[in-house]
């Protein structure tokens, strides 16, 4: 069965160097889709210039929150912008990151509200990326209620507690290779609660090279096949059906 990787950075090096190669051992594998995504204005404009020259490949704009001390109004206006084009199918990947704080909190919840609304006058899904923050960023989404559309926690490494909770405002959960490792106990007890019909998967390439392939450091998306059978397994579902119901889930999310 064909999947979609819902989040990768396929314009970050070493991968954009050799993109048709890294495309093409994917759709080797199984995976023959993609989404890329923005974290901040260089990368938003590199996404631009490479939709239109590969099938099935979609973008996303966003600012990383590690971003934020240094962005300026006209980066907004810029996202806002390049939000307009067709392939743009999401804003993000934005929210809060309190584990590193390369900027400021109060810099960062400044640019995530300046992206909610982006994503509220756009009508686009939002891409959540969310660390040692989770109930600061889900003020900040409350604060947005009834006016943003679809919305996923990427890269979720939080309990079953915490995935319920996102589940119960209607949100979706995206895990990465992440679920194969083997400190990743809750994480695997978070994707035990997420029914099919609320879950995604993604590499967030070049990051996290899921077992058995941890030794190959540059994660790419033929790898993600590993992810989803260890999601399948976990699921208690046969991978042909889980790959059919994760790529129906992403292309309702996004729209595709």
């Amino acid at each position: 069965m064909k999947l979609i990787d819902s989040h990768a950075h396929l314009t970050f090096e070493p991968l954009a160097e050799a993109i048709n190669a890294v495309l093409d051992r994917s759709i080797a594998a199984g995976v023959d889709g993609w989404i890329t995504v923005g974290t901040d204005s260089k990368q938003n404009e590199q996404i631009i210039s490479i939709l239109d020259k590969h099938p099935n490949l979609f973008g996303t704009v966003g600012i990383h929150p590690h971003y934020a001390k240094d962005v300026s109004d006209s980066d907004v206006e810029r996202m806002r912008l390049l939000a307009e084009n067709e392939k743009i199918i999401a804003i993000g990947e934005t929210g809060l990151d309190f584990h590193y704080n390369f900027s400021k909190q109060d810099a960062q919840i400044e640019l995530f509200k300046k992206q909610l609304a982006i994503a509220s006058d756009t009508n686009l899904p939002l891409i959540i990326h969310s660390r040692n923050a989770f109930d600061k960023t889900i003020k900040v989404l409350d604060e947005f209620s009834g006016s943003l559309g679809n919305i996923v926690f990427h890269c979720f490494g939080g309990d079953a507690t915490r995935a319920k909770f996102i589940l119960d405002r209607g949100y979706y959960i995206s895990f990465t290779g992440m679920i194969t490792f083997k400190s990743a106990d809750s994480a695997r007890e978070a994707a035990a609660v997420v029914p099919l019909d609320r879950m995604m998967v993604e590499t967030d390439c070049p990051y996290m090279s899921p077992a058995p392939m941890r030794k190959q450091k540059i994660n790419e998306p033929a790898l993600m096949i590993h992810t989803a059978k260890k999601l399948a397994e976990i699921k208690g579902v046969g991978y042909e059906t889980f790959c059919k119901s994760v790529t129906e889930n992403t292309k309702r999310f996004f729209g595709i």
